[in-house]
């Protein structure tokens, strides 16, 4: 499994279960970090050094089979990419050991990475007599042309608690004459909507809207000097703080005094996004997009609001809605709190885990 850093959704969730008591106390666990890239500037960019970590991986996973004669090897496989011959090559090794597999896929692409005939090779080699696990069932259109229903399980992702006792949901006693936060939190990439939020944002104040944008996350294709320009060319300084990285509880001061939380995501890797689970943990509406399995999690007019990818126009009329109603903030947080505390919490998603972990031990 891929665990931190850097810090991902695929990788926190190879924390969780790495950690998980109820995985470990129930199971006789071996785990192996299949991480070769450990910050973000290094994902998908090759090197010396790379191979050279590679190469450790693939010794450290010989050796493990060596040694021990697993009843299922659990694997977060990538989708497509450098990433996927990367964990072509641990695949090959555990067929080679005639091992029963099981994949669970945090990211997509291989419908479209499939229409070159080498990867088409590849994914019928990787996908023959396995299981795979799923986040949602939206997702199953990535790896029909591989995996037949019945070899599919489903599980969507959970987090840990982050709400300290006691804790007031601040949508309950806010009022329009107090500006309106929203809040953007996730590593800063073109593809999640980064700029497309800037110019929601120019709208709002071109209508004498009263509202702050904060802005939380690690630079990626985005700089800090190009945000900045991009702030100063809207004229937003007065509306748009960044915040630079924040994690664990160093976060949760953003969700507890925020009133919308917007991920305008397009980007191509986009499975199940934990930040929108945190989101509404802590009671707020989200603005989103259609975007992988995103619609699994945030329901339109009823969690949050869903809009189009890209679309400036769109992107501003959520926000201005969302900030002009308080109440419908309040209904939109309240419920997206009570899915989250009935479908998202770590606790389903470690019992998921177990049961499917037994299920495919049996099959």
């Amino acid at each position: 499994m891929h665990i931190p850093p850097p810090v991902n959704g695929a990788a926190l969730v190879g924390e969780y279960i790495k950690n998980s008591t109820l995985i470990n106390s129930e199971f006789d666990c071996d785990y192996v970090n299949l991480t070769a890239s450990f910050s973000l500037d290094k994902i998908g960019k090759g090197g010396f050094g790379k191979i050279k970590i590679i190469l450790k991986i693939i010794r450290n996973v010989i050796s493990k089979l060596k040694s021990n004669n697993y009843d299922l090897c659990y694997m977060t496989l990538t989708a497509k990419g450098t990433g996927f011959y990367k964990d072509f090559i641990i695949v090959v090794i555990l067929k080679l050991f005639k091992k029963k597999i099981i994949y669970h896929f945090h990211n997509k692409g291989i419908a479209i990475s499939s229409k070159k005939w080498y990867n088409d090779f590849l994914y019928k080699k990787t996908f023959k007599n396995t299981k795979s696990i799923l986040l949602a069932p939206s997702l199953h259109k990535d790896i029909k042309g591989y995996v037949k229903k019945e070899d599919i399980y489903y599980c969507a992702n959970g987090i840990p608690n982050l709400i300290k006792p006691n804790t007031q949901i601040l949508n309950e006693k806010i009022n329009l004459t107090t500006p309106c936060k929203f809040l953007f939190l996730s590593n800063m990439i073109k593809q999640k909507g980064v700029l497309e939020l800037l110019e929601a944002c120019s709208i709002l104040k071109k209508e004498n809207l009263k509202f702050e944008c904060h802005f939380i996350g690690a630079w990626a294709d985005i700089t800090q000097d190009e945000f900045n320009k991009q702030i100063e060319k809207l004229e937003l300084k007065n509306e748009i703080t960044f915040h630079g990285k924040k994690y664990n509880q160093d976060k949760v001061l953003f969700f507890e005094t925020s009133n919308v939380f917007v991920f305008p995501t397009f980007y191509h890797n986009e499975c199940f996004p934990l930040v929108l689970l945190e989101a509404m943990q802590f009671g707020l509406p989200i603005i989103s997009t259609p975007e992988g399995a995103i619609e699994d999690i945030v329901i339109n007019n009823e969690t949050g609001l869903i809009v189009k990818q890209q679309n400036i126009d769109h992107l501003s009329k959520a926000m201005k809605s969302l900030l002009e109603n308080p109440e419908l903030r309040n209904k939109y947080g309240l419920a997206g709190k009570k899915r989250f505390e009935e479908n998202f919490t770590l606790s389903i998603f470690e019992k998921k885990m177990h049961l499917i972990f037994s299920n495919a031990l049996k099959a």
